[in-house]
């Protein structure tokens, strides 16, 4: 990832720590978030009831910005309603939480996976008051039932819960997704949505390049790029006292925020060296994809935008379970008014019909393995009713 130019920013950042007495082989043993990752190590473990239980997976979904928009009403050890936290929202490139709703559904699905895999059946109701329009707002977004269920069969899909990483490292440009993979992708979702995937082929480079230029766009608008900037989390220390939004993590990215070469000032500044260094490490992101794949839905009402996310959770897994990479490359779908000419392009390469609303779009490959983005503990994403 643009090695030299990481390479003369981490000279300068150990002899600053050097010069301030700090030992970069303890440095570098105590810069993990261990705390933050804590909700993946407990999944499942040590909870009373199947409630909490599946609950505690959920809470592991894949998510727009890593916001965990989740919270939880629990009314008993087989009962809870499900809701928006209002205040997790992303207003400047989601701006009618279209994107918010796909990662409820990652949840709802990731939940079901969950209870099934205890052996209970998962009754979900959906909106039960109704389903916002424009915006989400207090209404519960779903009711929970779990009911024990001694002829339910565990799906092996959920043996890759832990295996699920969004990896945004550069793709292996000599290994290609095979066919086989591909048909195996587009089979892991519930009928109901539409799945496409591609590899080699005459749409792989058309994809690249929207994927490329969406995503630039998006970091070169001020009000869409702030709101990221705003949630970046950089280093240890700000990870652990806030396990959402976009982590910056490792003992490189650490040292650099310690002695403030690294910063959210710097990287939303067009002038800056960071912000280059991250266009360049975008437009690498979209270049090296070997593969990628696509959820859309005839319609876009918000149990269709739940059924995409349910649907990108079961991708997710079954891409993990390939071995491969998988990372959200889904700019261009949104509808602030700086994207719409590649909403267009993204609708014209990869809807079939008008009817057809593209809901998600992710690049695929191989790459280097990557740790759990971290996670708010269970506990504090759940309210006793």
């Amino acid at each position: 990832m643009h090695r030299r130019k990481f390479l003369r920013i981490a000279g300068t950042s150990a002899v600053v720590l050097a010069a301030t007495g700090i030992g970069a082989g303890s440095f570098i043993a105590t810069r993990k978030p261990e705390k933050a990752l804590a909700p993946w190590r407990s999944a499942g473990t040590n909870y009373p009831d199947p409630m909490r239980r599946a609950l505690s997976y959920a809470i592991l979904a894949p998510n727009p910005h890593n916001r965990q928009p989740w919270t939880v009403d629990l009314k008993s050890d087989t009962e809870a309603v499900l809701r928006c936290d209002l205040e997790r929202l992303l207003p400047e490139t989601d701006p009618f939480d279209r994107q918010i709703v796909i990662g409820l559904g990652c949840f709802i699905e990731l939940f079901v996976l969950a209870a099934g895999h205890d052996g209970y059946r998962a009754e979900v109701s959906l909106f039960p008051e109704g389903a916002p329009a424009e915006r989400l707002d207090a209404r519960p977004v779903a009711l929970f039932k779990l009911v024990r269920d001694n002829a339910i069969e565990a799906e092996p899909l959920f043996a890759q819960v832990f295996e699920r990483h969004t990896n945004r490292n550069p793709y292996d440009l000599a290994r290609s997704v095979d066919e086989a993979q591909l048909e195996a992708i587009k089979r892991a979702p519930e009928p109901g949505v539409i799945v496409g995937a591609v590899g080699a082929g005459e749409l792989l480079q058309p994809l690249r390049e929207l994927t490329q230029v969406a995503l630039r766009d998006e970091l070169l608008n001020p009000a869409a790029f702030g709101e990221s900037v705003e949630l970046m989390r950089i280093g240890r220390r700000e990870i652990e006292a806030n396990p959402d939004g976009i982590s910056l993590s490792g003992p490189l990215l650490d040292a650099m925020g310690l002695v403030g070469m690294l910063t959210r000032q710097k990287m939303a500044d067009p002038a800056s060296s960071s912000f280059q260094i991250g266009l360049d490490m975008a437009d690498e992101q979209a270049l090296s994809a070997m593969g990628f794949v696509w959820i859309n839905t005839r319609g876009n009402s918000r149990a269709q935008q739940i059924s995409a996310g349910r649907a990108y959770l079961r991708v997710a897994l079954q891409v993990a379970g390939l071995g491969l990479a998988m990372q959200p490359m889904s700019q261009a779908l949104q509808e602030y008014a700086a994207m719409r000419p590649h909403f267009d392009e993204a609708r014209r390469l990869l809807s079939d019909d008008g009817d057809e609303r593209v809901q998600m779009l992710a690049r695929l490959g191989y790459a280097e393995t990557v740790d759990p983005s971290p996670r708010w503990a269970l506990a504090t994403r759940i309210n006793r009713a």
